[in-house]
């Protein structure tokens, strides 16, 4: 899938955990759910950044773009070194280590890690690049009109506003983890689910997604999971824009509603 529909996909997701844990007797207080869906839209970017082309590979200006190569390259090495002989022959990495569960789960993890023992600045850290990522990725028609500054300012703003809400006693910083010193520790929860909606999204289309790595299927150590043949789609394509996104919009509403109590 495309950026904008990844990104939807993503603060829907949150959302609807948002609504889950509204009914089961956990409610998010509001400044985590907004936070989390904003930062699963972020996140929902993030597996791309083995792709040079992708919005998180050109986001961050030559930051991300050398550590675009950085990725793909390390992403090819990991796939050549693992591959078997029923895995196609690869020249790029592409869909491949950052296109995991297991990426997803380390990921999230080190920026709960982060988040923990690195204190405010770290926080503030996590919560500018997932913003600036969801700018682009919710707002990429206005994203792409502007300047990367314009956008990096509205993020920083955005994550230190944020960082001040959440802080504040009640508002979600120890939201789930609420021993001593685990405040912020939830921060990995949307990241790990921003990625995994990402790589179900690019499952269903024409080239499937190797979620399982390093988990083998069949013969396939890399094996592209998706739907049957006939129901995939091409990234970009009117199912996509005119399917999909409308319904990740309408879910994102009723996910919204429900966890904030409206339905």
């Amino acid at each position: 899938m495309m950026g904008p529909a990844h990104s939807l996909s993503g603060a829907a997701a949150w959302l609807g955990v948002g609504a889950a844990a509204a009914a089961f007797d956990h409610p998010m207080p509001w400044p985590v759910l907004v936070a989390g869906a904003l930062i699963c839209a972020g996140a929902a970017l993030a597996p791309d950044l083995d792709h040079k082309s992708a919005t998180i590979s050109r986001a961050f200006g030559p930051v991300s773009r050398g550590l675009c190569e950085i990725v793909d390259k390390l992403s090819y090495a990991v796939y050549k070194a693992t591959r078997s002989s029923a895995d196609p022959r690869r020249s790029g990495g592409h869909r491949t280590l950052t296109h995991t569960w297991l990426w997803a789960v380390l990921i999230g993890a080190g920026a709960s890690a982060a988040a923990v023992t690195g204190g405010r600045w770290a926080v503030l850290a996590i919560l500018f690049v997932h913003l600036v990522l969801a700018v682009e990725g919710l707002l990429w028609r206005a994203a792409r009109m502007s300047s990367d500054v314009l956008v990096w300012l509205l993020g920083a703003a955005g994550a230190w506003i944020l960082a001040g809400v959440l802080d504040q006693p009640g508002n979600g910083a120890a939201w789930l983890f609420t021993g001593s010193g685990q405040e912020y520790l939830w921060l990995g929860l949307p990241i790990v689910l921003g990625a995994l909606v990402h790589d179900v999204g690019d499952a269903l289309t024409v080239s499937g997604c190797p979620i399982l790595w390093p988990i083998p299927v069949g013969r396939k150590r890399w094996y592209p999971l998706g739907p049957p043949k006939g129901m995939r789609f091409r990234a970009g394509s009117w199912v996509e824009l005119k399917v999909l996104m409308p319904a990740f919009m309408v879910l994102g509403g009723f996910g919204g509603a429900s966890a904030l109590g409206f339905l």
